[in-house]
């Protein structure tokens, strides 16, 4: 008894991956949540900048890097020791498409 209803749109998702904006927007998104999630935990543990880039043994300029939702150009090993220094880990996983 449920008919669609011809005046609803496509659906946001279908209109990004036809812009090929999709994909664009997925990353960022990835990426400003693991930074979301790293700035969290260094506030819980009061940690600052200059103490997290210690404890990763990098410098405080790759930390703002890492933090910066829009660099995607972090690797995963530097994530990995991130996660490390506010004792997370760091998960990754693929999935069939």
């Amino acid at each position: 008894m449920s008919e669609k209803n011809p005046r609803v749109g496509s659906a946001l998702e279908d209109l990004m991956r036809e812009d090929g904006a999709y994909e664009d927007a997925k990353n960022y998104a990835i990426k400003s949540v693991l930074a979301y999630k790293l700035a969290q935990a260094m506030e819980a543990q009061n940690l600052s900048k200059a103490h997290m880039a210690a404890r990763m043994e990098t410098s405080r300029s790759q930390l703002d890097r890492l933090l910066d939702p829009e660099n995607e150009g972090v690797t995963l090993h530097t994530l990995k020791r991130a996660a490390a220094a506010v004792g997370m880990r760091l998960e990754l996983e693929l999935r069939q498409s």
